[in-house]
C-alpha cells in the first residue's frame, strides 16, 4: 500500500521516522516527500499464513519525541498451487468371499491445502495396468467421499487379490491431481467340501483292497486321498472311521488318511468288509464327505479274486448276454446254410429233369449228327428218321424243324405198293 505522513511542527520536531516490525515479510520504502510504500519482502504462502496484522509506527525527532501507530491487516488470497494429497500412499482392503453385492469395502481420503474450489476434491478409478482385469465390474467409488464398493460377489478360488489406482483431482484452474494404490485381498470362506481323489466314489463298482490274513497289526491296507479347494485352516483335513463291518479290525490315522489293521486277523473274521471313512475340514462351520472302501481278506495274493456281489451280478449279466449273442449268431448261420443247400438242391433237380427229357447230354463243340427215332404207337402209321445235330453250349431249349434234305421212299416188302408203307428219310437240324 501507499500512504503519506504529516507533522505540522517544524525543524526536527517535524521530521519523522516510519517503521514496522522486522519479523514480517514486508518492508517500508520512502518514495517522495512524506510518502511511503508497503511492499512484500519475500514470497507469501497462504497455506503457511493467510493473514498479517501490521503496525506502522511513526516517530518525530523532537524533544520530547512523539509517535503515532497505525494498524492494518493484509489478507493473502489463494491460488491453486497444491495438488490433493492422499492420507496414505497405498491402501490395503480386506473383503470376505461370497460377499453381498454393493458392499462397502473401504475408503480412500485425500486433502487439498488450498481453499474454496481449489480445495474441492473428486475421486475416480484409474484404468488398471492389467488389461484382463475387469475392474469396472468388480468395484466402484463414490466421487465425492472416496467410498469403495464391491459390485458383485467375489470368489476366493477364482480371484484371491487384485489392485488398482485411485485418482483425486481438485476443481481449480488448472486442476491438479494425484493418485494412490489400492490393493484388495479376498479372504477365504469355508465354502468347499473336501473332495476324495482315492478311492473313486463315482465308479460303477467300488475299488477292492486285498489284505492277506497273515498281515500283522499296523499293516497298511490303503490310503484315503482327499483335497479341499479352500486355504488355511479351511483346508486342514482330518479322517475318521465312521462305519465298519467289524469294528476294531481296522483303524484310520486322523491326519494322513492311512487305513491300517488294528489287530491280527483270524479265520473267524469275515472275508468281505465295508469301511466308511469320514473326511472333515477344519473350517467354521466344518464341511465333510464320506468315502467307502471294500476290503477283501485272502489267504495269499495268489488266491483267485472273489468278486463282490455287485461285481458277480454284473458278470452274470454279461455272460448271459454273451450266450444270447452266440445263440442268435448260430441260428442265423444255420438258416443261411439251409437256404444255400435248398437252393443247390433245387438247381440240381431242375438239371436232372432237363437231362431226362432230352435223353442225352453232349459236350460242347460240334459233333456228327445222330439218328433219333421218333416212331411210336401214335396215329402216325409211318416211321420217320430225323438227323439231329446238338450243340452243348446253346442257350435255347427248342427244336427247329427244317425242310427235308434228301427225300427217299422205299418199299417195305415185295408185292406192296410203294405208297402204302412209305419210309421218309429226312435230315433236320435241331438246336437247343
Amino acid at each position: 500500500m501507499v500512504f503519506s505522513i504529516q507533522d505540522i511542527d517544524s525543524g526536527d520536531n517535524g521530521r519523522i521516522v516510519c517503521s514496522i516490525s522486522e519479523d514480517l515479510p514486508f518492508v517500508l520504502k520512502s518514495s517522495v516527500e512524506n510518502y511511503y510504500t508497503l511492499e512484500t519482502e519475500r514470497p507469501l504462502d497462504r497455506e503457511s499464513r493467510a493473514e498479517y496484522s501490521i503496525t506502522i509506527t511513526v516517530t518525530d525527532l523532537g524533544t520530547p519525541r512523539l509517535k503515532t501507530e497505525y494498524n492494518t491487516t493484509v489478507l493473502v488470497s489463494d491460488i491453486n498451487d497444491n495438488a490433493p494429497a492422499f492420507t496414505q500412499t497405498s491402501y490395503t482392503l480386506f473383503v470376505r468371499e461370497n460377499n453381498s453385492p454393493a458392499l462397502h469395502i473401504g475408503s480412500v481420503n485425500a486433502t487439498d491445502r488450498d481453499s474454496g474450489t481449489n480445495a474441492q476434491v473428486t475421486y475416480s478409478l484409474l484404468p488398471p495396468q492389467d488389461p484382463h482385469l475387469p475392474l469396472a465390474s468388480l468395484v466402484s467409488i463414490n466421487t465425492d467421499n472416496g467410498h469403495l464398493f464391491a459390485l458383485r460377489s467375489l470368489d476366493y478360488e477364482a480371484l484371491q487379490a487384485f489392485e488398482f489406482h485411485v485418482g483425486a483431482a481438485d476443481r481449480g484452474s488448472p486442476a491438479l491431481s494425484s493418485e494412490a494404490l489400492v490393493r484388495v485381498l479376498v479372504l477365504d470362506a469355508n465354502d468347499n467340501s473336501p473332495f476324495v481323489l482315492y478311492p473313486l466314489q463315482n465308479g460303477s463298482a467300488p475299488c477292492t483292497e486285498l489284505v492277506p490274513r497273515a498281515a500283522e497289526p499296523g499293516y497298511l491296507v490303503t490310503k484315503v486321498v482327499a483335497v479341499d479347494g479352500d486355504t488355511g485352516q479351511n483346508a486342514w483335513l482330518s479322517y475318521q472311521l465312521l462305519k465298519a463291518t467289524e469294528p476294531g479290525l481296522f483303524g484310520v490315522w486322523a491326519h494322513n488318511g492311512e487305513v491300517r489293521t488294528a489287530r491280527l486277523l483270524s479265520e473267524r473274521d469275515a472275508a468281505k468288509h465295508r469301511l466308511v471313512v469320514l473326511v472333515k475340514d477344519n473350517g467354521e462351520p466344518p464341511r465333510s464327505v464320506t468315502a467307502t472302501l471294500q476290503v477283501l481278506l485272502v489267504d495269499g495274493f495268489s488266491q483267485p479274486y472273489l468278486p463282490l456281489p455287485e461285481a458277480a451280478q454284473a458278470q452274470a449279466q454279461t455272460e448271459s448276454l454273451t450266450v444270447y449273442l452266440v445263440v442268435a449268431l448260430a441260428s442265423v448261420s444255420s438258416l443261411f446254410l439251409l437256404s444255400v443247400l435248398l437252393f443247390v438242391a433245387v438247381r440240381l433237380c431242375r438239371r436232372s429233369r432237363a437231362a431226362s427229357v432230352g435223353r442225352c447230354l453232349v459236350p460242347e463243340g460240334p459233333f456228327p449228327g445222330h439218328l433219333v427215332d421218333v416212331s411210336g404207337t401214335s396215329t402216325l402209321s409211318q416211321s420217320y428218321q430225323y438227323e439231329v445235330c446238338l450243340t452243348g453250349g446253346s442257350g435255347t431249349n427248342e427244336f427247329k424243324f427244317l425242310k427235308p434234305v434228301i427225300p427217299n421212299i422205299q418199299a417195305k416188302g415185295p408185292g406192296k405198293n410203294s405208297e402204302e408203307n412209305p419210309t421218309l428219310q429226312n435230315s433236320f437240324e435241331f438246336n437247343f
